[in-house]
């Protein structure tokens, strides 16, 4: 292989190379988008939503970088539909409120300290009680499951 040849082959590999580059630069930053603010609450960090495929996505693929991940969702015959306006009360072990908030979409992603928690999570006044362990190598995931016909708003 000559020279210019060789220089020819270099340039298009680094050219293609750019070219992923910004593809996965685009990705992140669409998922960045269209994630919804970060909000807090006394220590804890934390976002909630999932409104919308984009928004849903992008949680999704941010939930690996948070401790806790909360999904909610009522069931619809052999499915489930993700619900939405969901109070959402974190307890430690102590018994004291972590955070207290509504979470505007079927996901609510947290920063909790390494521990174990009682979240409880209310849907058309029905309430519902998980309890999580949160590790520092591992995130947590809980999924709250309503019966149907809890809320007529879900979805």
């Amino acid at each position: 292989m000559n020279t210019r040849s060789l220089a020819r082959k270099q340039i298009t590999l680094a050219l293609a190379a750019a070219g992923l580059i910004a593809f996965g630069a685009g990705t992140v930053a669409a998922q960045a988008a269209a994630l919804p603010q970060v909000q807090r609450s006394g220590a804890i960090e934390y976002l909630s939503g999932g409104v919308g495929h984009d928004e849903a996505a992008a949680i999704e693929a941010a939930s690996a970088h948070w401790p806790v991940t909360m999904e909610f969702a009522v069931r619809d015959g052999k499915r489930s539909e993700f619900a939405a306006d969901v109070r959402v009360e974190i307890r430690d072990a102590k018994g004291r409120v972590a955070l207290d908030t509504h979470s505007g979409g079927p996901f609510l992603l947290a920063r909790l300290q390494p521990g174990s928690y009682s979240v409880s999570a209310t849907l058309a006044d029905r309430t519902l009680h998980q309890k999580i362990h949160v590790s520092r190598d591992k995130p947590a995931r809980v999924v709250f499951l309503w019966p149907a016909g809890t809320d007529a708003h879900s979805g």
